[in-house]
Formats: structure tokens, sequence, C-alpha cells
């Protein structure tokens, strides 16, 4: 049964919207309908206010997919009314009122923390502004263990970076209270912590969580494991509504 929804992918730190290219890819071939807008990382509220609007402008239903830091930003988008479901990956699945700083800190620090590089500019207002992004000799390491070389390299010199102030930013809402709710949890990711990814997604009474044998860049890793679960998520909306 082919589902009438549409696919909105969120990407995380670090990564652009290309980041989904394996996802898409499978998804498209499936005849799905899908989006992977960017989000700047720059600002968490307005990152979610961006894309709460490009939810609300789609004609039907949305199942929003959020990977690492997209994860926090689809929890506040899936109060939208057209959100039909959410699928959190390797990210955070944050409550109302908290900040990604708070749900990171109460687990021992990633391995990725002591390899982040923050780089100072200046912004709009004439405030200064601190960027993180990976060190890129440790990006295939930290982040991309079993992708080629050649793509994790790619990756590594092409990051999006995030500003610091993101993390401190809260929640203003837990779409996960009113929208249903399915997880993936990344059992060798070194950027965000599997047992944080494990609480959020019990805390917001996932239906079900995969385990995949897989880095943070789990969308790239596994992409055709993901697409199998995105595929039964929408056969499951589909039946209930």
């Amino acid at each position: 049964m082919m589902s009438s929804s549409t696919v909105v992918l969120v990407h995380g730190a670090f990564l652009d919207a290309s980041g989904w290219w394996p996802v898409v890819l499978r998804l498209l071939d499936g005849g799905h309908r899908v989006l992977a807008p960017p989000v700047t990382g720059r600002s968490f509220r307005g990152d979610c206010d961006y894309i709460r609007t490009i939810v609300e402008h789609v004609d039907g239903e949305v199942l929003l997919v959020g990977h690492g830091y997209g994860a926090a930003v689809i929890t506040v988008v899936g109060e939208a009314a057209n959100v039909s479901g959410l699928l959190f990956i390797a990210g955070y699945a944050l409550e109302r009122g908290e900040s990604i700083a708070e749900m990171r800190d109460l687990f021992a620090p990633a391995e990725a923390s002591a390899h982040l590089v923050a780089t100072v500019f200046p912004g709009e207002d004439g405030a200064r502004r601190t960027e993180l992004t990976v060190a890129p000799d440790q990006f295939a390491r930290l982040l991309a263990q079993g992708l080629p070389a050649d793509e994790s390299g790619v990756l590594a010199v092409s990051q999006r970076p995030i500003s610091d102030s993101v993390f401190a930013e809260r929640a203003s809402g837990a779409g996960w209270s009113v929208t249903p709710s399915w997880g993936v949890v990344a059992t060798r990711d070194r950027l965000i912590s599997p047992h944080l990814q494990r609480f959020g997604y019990r805390r917001a009474g996932c239906r079900a969580v995969r385990e995949l044998d897989a880095p943070h860049l789990v969308t790239q890793t596994h992409a055709a494991e993901i697409v199998r679960f995105i595929d039964s998520i929408l056969d499951e909306i589909e039946t209930r509504g």
C-alpha cells in the first residue's frame, strides 16, 4: 500500500540536507513523496520555526524524520497539526522546556566532544558567535566508521557548523506527547551517547525502537535499514488512519 504521507527529513549538525542522499534515493525509488529542507544550526528556535513552516505548507500528512540535532528540531515541530508521526534517529528527543545541553549533560561526555573545533565569527548584529565543527582528521573515526574513505573525506571538509548557543536554547514543545513516535539507536555513536538516545526514546514512549550496529552517520551506513523502518512506520500510520 503506497503511503499518502510526505516524508520530511531534517538533518543534524555537521551535515547538510545532501547527507540524506542514500535515504532519499531509496524513498524516491519506492514512490514516496520526500522533502529534505536545510537547517542553519545558528538558532534552535529559528530552525524549528523554519521547518514548521515547511511542514505546514505540505498538502496532507507528514512523517517527520530527524537525525542528531534534527531530532531535537522535530521534537518541537511535531506539534504541527498535519504531523502523523516522528522518527528520531541517533538524536535528541527533548522534553518541553529542556535544552540539548541539559539532556546531554545527564550522560558522560561523548568521545567526539574532545575533538570539536570552535571558531569565533562576527554576527550580523555585531556580537561574536562561536561555531563548532568536528576536527576533519577525526571525522571518519568519530562519525563515519564504515563509510568509504573518499566519502567520509568529502563530508569532513564540507561540514555545516553549528553555533554553540543552540545547545542552551529550550524546546518550546514536545511533539511526542501528542504524536506517535519511533526511534533508531546507533549503538557505535561517538557523537551522541547511545544511552542518551535510549533514554530519550523511552521517555517519549516510542512505539518501537531499532538498534543498529552503526556510527552516528547511520543514515548513510545503514540507509536500507532506515528506509525499511520508515516503510513499516508509514504502513502503521496508514492502517491506523
